[in-house]
C-alpha cells in the first residue's frame, strides 16, 4: 500500500487571528518519472472535486505509482465557507469582487529575457531552469512584496506554487447546473480524448488569470519564443510535456461519490496515459467526442425576465428551432402571451445553464457549442 502524506499549508489568517489552512496530500514517485498536482473548490459551491479527490485517494493507494502526486481538496477556504442562507456563494471574492479563479500570476515579459540566456542549453536544462524561474517568480510575489497582497491573491499564489512544481496541472470545478466538460489547450486536445468526458473546450495561448492557463500559458509562450528564433523546443515532446486543463464535473452544491469515483477513474485514464501512475486496467471508454474552440463556446442572454422551464438537454447537438427554454410570465395571463419559447437559428449543443428559474431580462441562461467538431 502506498504512503500518503498529508501537510497542512497555512494560506492567510482571518479577523480574529484565526488560521486559513489547506490540506495537501502527497504521493511520492520516482524524481525521473512525470508528476501531477490536482485541486479542487477553487470556487466555494464547486465541491464535487473534494469528492474526486477523496476516491483518488482511496484508488491510489493500492496503484503503482511512477511520478509524484499531489492533491489538493478544500483550495479555498474563505469561497468554501462564504455561505448565504442555504445556499453557498464563493465564486467571487466578497472583499474585491474578483473571481477567486483569476487571481494567478504570469509576467509574459519574462519569457525572451530567459530565451536569450537558454541559446545552446539542452531541452532538459531549460525545462528546469524555467520551472525555477517560475517558482522563484511567485515566491516574490509572496514573500517581497513590500504593498502586500490580497487574501486572494494570496491563497492562490501558494496553491500556484505547488502547481508549478508538476508536469500536469488538473484544477477540478463544477458549473451552474453542468454537464460535464474539460478546457484543454489547443495543442493537447489528442490528450482530451483519456478522459471521459465527451465535451472538449479548446483553449488559445491567452493568460486570463485562470490556474490552468497560469500553468501552461509560460511554456507554450516560450515555445513559440524559441520557434521565432529557429529553434526547436516543444512542450509536447517525449522528452518535455506540459500540460494543464480545468476539468468541469458538473453542476455545483453537490456531491455523489458514485459518480466521484467514475470521475476519479476518468482522471486515472490520463494518468496512466501520461505515466504518472502504471495501470493499464484504466483505459478511456469508447464514447462520441465533441470539441469546441473558445471564440465558439457561446453564452446565450433571456431576452426578457421570469421563470424558466429549462428544456434542452445536455450534451446532444440541438436543431436549429427547437428550443432551449421556455418562460412563463404570469403577469401577461389573460391580457397577453404568458409563454415564450426561446431557440437559436443554428444547431448547437448545450452544456450547461442558470441555477435558478427565476431571471431578469439580461442573465445568462445557457452556454452552448455553436460551432464544434468531432474530437
Amino acid at each position: 500500500m502506498n504512503e500518503i502524506k498529508k501537510e497542512i499549508m497555512h494560506v492567510g489568517e482571518m479577523a480574529s487571528g484565526a488560521a486559513l489552512t489547506v490540506p495537501v496530500y502527497r504521493l511520492k514517485g520516482n524524481k525521473d518519472a512525470p508528476s501531477v498536482y490536482i485541486q479542487a473548490n477553487m470556487h466555494g459551491a464547486e465541491v464535487q472535486g473534494n469528492a474526486v479527490i477523496f476516491q483518488l485517494l482511496e484508488l491510489l493507494k493500492d496503484t503503482e505509482i511512477k511520478g509524484d502526486i499531489t492533491l489538493v481538496p478544500y483550495a479555498n477556504p474563505v469561497g468554501c465557507n462564504h455561505k448565504n442562507g442555504e445556499y453557498t456563494l464563493g465564486r467571487f471574492d466578497p472583499i474585491t469582487g474578483m473571481n477567486w479563479n483569476r487571481m494567478y500570476h504570469f509576467d509574459s515579459d519574462m519569457i525572451k529575457p530567459f530565451v536569450r540566456e537558454s541559446i545552446g542549453k539542452d531541452d532538459r536544462t531549460i525545462e528546469e531552469n524555467f520551472k525555477k524561474l517560475m517558482i522563484d517568480s511567485i515566491e516574490q510575489k509572496l514573500d517581497h512584496n513590500i504593498f502586500g497582497l490580497t487574501t486572494g491573491q494570496r491563497i492562490a499564489y501558494q496553491l500556484q506554487r505547488l502547481a508549478h512544481q508538476a508536469d500536469y496541472v488538473l484544477d477540478l470545478h463544477t458549473g451552474p447546473i453542468s454537464s460535464k466538460h474539460l478546457y484543454c489547450p489547443e495543442y493537447a486536445k489528442e490528450s482530451a480524448k483519456y478522459f471521459d468526458i465527451p465535451h472538449t473546450l479548446l483553449i488559445p495561448n491567452s493568460f486570463d488569470g485562470a490556474l490552468d492557463e497560469a500553468t501552461f500559458c509560460p511554456w507554450w509562450y516560450l515555445q513559440d519564443a524559441f520557434a521565432e528564433l529557429g529553434i526547436k523546443f516543444s512542450i509536447s515532446s517525449q522528452t518535455l510535456n506540459k500540460e494543464s486543463f480545468t476539468v468541469e464535473l458538473g453542476s455545483q452544491e453537490q456531491i455523489d461519490l458514485d459518480v466521484a469515483l467514475e470521475d476519479a477513474m476518468s482522471i486515472l485514464n490520463y494518468l496512466h496515459y501520461k505515466k504518472v501512475i502504471a495501470a493499464p486496467q484504466y483505459q478511456p471508454k469508447e464514447m462520441t467526442r465533441y470539441a469546441c474552440y473558445l471564440k465558439d463556446y457561446k453564452a446565450f442572454y433571456s431576452p426578457m425576465g421570469g421563470m424558466v422551464d429549462y428544456l434542452a438537454e445536455f450534451g446532444k447537438p440541438l436543431p436549429a428551432g427547437e428550443p432551449l427554454a421556455r418562460i412563463l410570465r404570469m403577469d401577461n395571463y389573460g391580457d397577453g402571451d404568458p409563454l415564450h419559447y426561446l431557440s437559436l437559428d443554428h444547431q448547437v449543443i448545450p452544456i450547461l445553464h442558470f441555477a435558478s428559474a427565476s431571471v431578469n431580462q439580461g442573465t445568462e441562461l445557457y452556454k452552448v457549442f455553436s460551432q464544434y467538431e468531432f474530437l
